[in-house]
């Protein structure tokens, strides 16, 4: 969690990097966002596939109030592809932008405008770890049947809310 600077992306990426096992190639797709291009080529030194989605949002007179909170339309998207051999079948960031909008839903401190909205980091951070945690040991998914964690191997039962608390 941090701000969308250059240190948080290095810090993010570097992160990443510890965390996936180093044997197995892999695949990156990110938004557009500039610091992620040269950070994924300094943090994987070409051991990963990389390629970027940029979204171009258009603006088409949304200046009343209603415009005002309604995202402008996306006119256009590019593929770039930044390093390696990604496949295209597998370039897309609708997986983490699909997550973003369930935490969106769930944690009203990510909705700006309304009295939970987070002002304290550390506040923050707990409320998101809180959440990541119950959806993914107490939460059953209707697609999966179980929770992620049981769905993983990571845990043979749903967590009671004591348990996750405890």
């Amino acid at each position: 969690m941090g701000k969308r600077d250059k240190p948080s992306t290095y810090a993010f990426l570097s992160d990443l990097r510890d965390r996936i096992d180093a044997e197995h190639h892999f695949q990156i797709t990110t938004d557009g966002f500039v610091f992620y291009r040269k950070g994924v080529e300094d943090v994987f030194a070409g051991s990963c596939d990389f390629a970027q989605v940029i979204k171009l949002f258009g603006d088409y007179g949304q200046h009343d109030a209603a415009g005002r909170y309604s995202p402008a339309p996306m006119v256009e998207t590019i593929i770039r592809i930044q390093d390696g051999r990604p496949d295209p079948s597998h370039i897309s960031t609708s997986y983490v932008e699909r997550q973003n909008l369930t935490i969106r839903m769930a944690i009203r401190r990510f909705t700006r405008l309304t009295n939970a909205f987070s002002k304290k980091l550390d506040n923050h951070k707990a409320a998101c770890a809180l959440h990541f945690a119950y959806y993914n040991f107490c939460r059953i998914h209707k697609s999966l049947r179980v929770t992620p964690a049981m769905e993983a191997g990571i845990t043979d039962h749903v967590w009671s809310l004591r348990e996750l608390l405890a």
